[in-house]
């Protein structure tokens, strides 16, 4: 069976990508990871991709002059694996409008909030979650996206709703947030999109 062709960009640990590795046959069945793009060298997902037998380039944002030298390198390297969607797992570098137009409903990303709370431009990584505690709100979750030329406004495809408990850190609640929510909602998501492409072909 043909399957889409997933490119999934990284910068640091790679949990989401641990995620979707390991959701490869069973959860994601029309798609399949066909190369990691990290904005950074020597990060951990590279590692976890090389172990799954993943092809990995780095495209470096710190060796790119402009925005549009670092997103041309990343075209270069879609063409090459014939990408068909993007999934953004902790990728760190925001992405123009001229890339996002030019896949339209192929990127998605997954946020650590139930959007529209606690998202937008500067809500990422930990700051999210001590938002969130500041705020007092008891309910918190994660979100699966399009991604549009909006910091976390393209059209929602999953969400999930995670307690926030006494005592929580912000430490604690990123953990849980991601074991109950990212983990599980960006296969799924990876899979509808999947599926909705390969209907398409």
């Amino acid at each position: 069976m043909k399957k889409a062709k997933i490119a999934v960009f990284v910068s640091g640990g790679g949990t989401n990508l641990q995620a979707l590795i390991d959701a490869q046959g069973n959860v994601i069945q029309s798609g399949e990871i066909a190369v990691v793009i990290s904005s950074k060298p020597g990060v951990f997902a590279l590692e976890r991709a090389a172990k799954a037998d993943i092809p990995t380039v780095v495209v470096e944002r710190k060796a790119c002059k402009t925005q549009d030298e670092f997103e041309q390198g990343i075209i270069a390297v879609l063409d090459q694996y014939d990408i068909d969607f993007i999934v953004l797992a902790g990728f760190m570098s925001i992405l123009s409008e001229n890339f996002t137009k030019k896949y339209p409903n192929r990127i998605i990303n997954v946020h650590p909030a139930l959007i529209p709370s606690f998202c937008g431009k500067g809500f990422y990584g930990l700051r999210v979650h001590e938002a969130a505690l500041e705020y007092g709100v008891k309910v918190t979750g994660a979100t699966v996206h399009f991604v549009n030329e909006i910091p976390d406004g393209g059209k929602i495809i999953l969400q999930r709703a995670v307690e926030i408990k006494d005592g929580d850190t912000p430490e604690v609640l990123q953990k849980r947030v991601m074991e109950e929510a990212e983990w599980k909602l960006l296969p799924k998501a990876a899979e509808i999109v999947a599926s909705e492409i390969m209907k398409g072909k």
